[in-house]
């Protein structure tokens, strides 16, 4: 469902958090310090789709791209629908590895959305030392969802 052209803010942020919260998957799309771009799902979790927060290989692709190149570029969107029906969240933002500091707030987001969806919880052992993963974390800095002619509104509030 696209948003009118002529959306109030309200009407905007709510079709985003509905999007994000239909789908478990985004599309993240990083460059490395040459400016190859690279686009990879992950599974994540979100804060008000102001913050989405995710767990990978300190070693892939994407992970490496954001540790020298930290803008992120992120899709939501549901590629099952009818050519027409899209519906989809847009994103700039900042991406990088969560510190020691905020490790356990973002967990708690990540937690919150894998207890939704029936899958096991996180905890600080697994994405720490010697553990193959690393929990990162992108902050937008703008916000967009589709109009009725694909355009895209930008969110705020």
């Amino acid at each position: 469902m696209a948003v009118a052209e002529s959306v109030d803010a309200g009407t905007a942020a709510a079709e985003a958090r509905r999007v994000v919260a239909a789908n478990t998957y985004m599309t993240l799309a990083t460059a490395d310090g040459d400016g190859r771009p690279w686009a990879t799902p992950v599974w994540f979790a979100d804060r008000d789709c102001a913050e989405f927060v995710w767990v990978s290989r300190p070693g892939a692709r994407h992970s490496r791209n954001i540790a020298g190149r930290p803008a992120v570029g992120i899709a939501v969107f549901d590629s099952t629908v009818a050519v027409g029906g899209a519906a989809a969240v847009y994103a700039e933002a900042e991406a990088e590895e969560v510190g020691p500091d905020e490790r356990a707030a973002a967990l708690a987001v990540y937690n919150e959305r894998a207890r939704e969806q029936g899958i096991g919880s996180w905890d600080e052992q697994r994405v720490v030392g010697a553990s193959q993963f690393r929990l990162y974390r992108a902050r937008a800095s703008r916000v967009y969802v589709l109009d009725e002619h694909d355009g895209r509104v930008e969110v705020s509030g």
